[in-house]
Order: C-alpha cells, then sequence, then structure tokens
C-alpha cells in the first residue's frame, strides 16, 4: 500500500454532534484513489464505479486521516484501485484505527471524454 493522501478534517466537515460527514470521506478517497491510476493512465481518468466503500469508525474533527492505495487490477481501459483511510487520535495517547476502506475502479478517457487504451496494453 502506498500513502497517496494525508488530510486533516476540519470543524466545516462535521455534523452538529461532530462526526465527519461521510460523502466528504468518500470524497477524499476519490482522490486518494485517483492517484496511482493517474500515473499508470498518462492522462485524464475519471472514476466509473465505487465497487465497495465500508465505514468501519466514525471520523472526528482532529483525526489526521491517512489515505493508502494499491492497485488490484488493470484492465485495458480500467484501474481498479483498493483504498484504506486511516485515523491517528489522541496524539498525547496515540492510536492508529482503521476507518474506512473501498475499492473505485477508474477509467482512461480521451480528450472528448471517451474511454482509451492504457499505455502498453
Amino acid at each position: 500500500m502506498e500513502l497517496a493522501l494525508r488530510v486533516l478534517p476540519m470543524p466545516a466537515d462535521a455534523n452538529a454532534n461532530g462526526d465527519i460527514f461521510g460523502g466528504w470521506i468518500m470524497a477524499q478517497v476519490d482522490l486518494a484513489g485517483s492517484v496511482l491510476p493517474a500515473r499508470l493512465a498518462k492522462g485524464r481518468i475519471a472514476t466509473v464505479s465505487v465497487n465497495q466503500f465500508v465505514f468501519k469508525q466514525p471520523v472526528s474533527v482532529g483525526d489526521l486521516l491517512s489515505f493508502y492505495a494499491r492497485v488490484e487490477r488493470v484492465g485495458r481501459t480500467s484501474i481498479t484501485v483498493h483504498v484504506e483511510v486511516y485515523a491517528e487520535r489522541n496524539p498525547a495517547d496515540l492510536r492508529v484505527v482503521k476507518v474506512t476502506e473501498a475499492n473505485l475502479t477508474y477509467v482512461a478517457i480521451d480528450g472528448d471524454g471517451k474511454p482509451r487504451v492504457l499505455p502498453g496494453r
């Protein structure tokens, strides 16, 4: 797994109870998941599907989130990535917990937004 993104959620990303919105986490997972496919595709990519998304624990303001990605499959035009998200909590007595994991598929696209063959395929 490769570190793809590290971010600290802010109060604007939280609901009234102080829990970070799931949609905000999903957006960050999409960004982190796109890093490796963008390198492999050597050009534009688009998210084509979210195959699985599991919220394992709530995320709070102040949790430092680390997003790790691994390429699971490379097809002719698409790349499937597994992303795991870990939260660093309570810096005085540090705990690291897995809070989310997901599988996403990205497709390489041309200038017109049409699927294109990945380099070397």
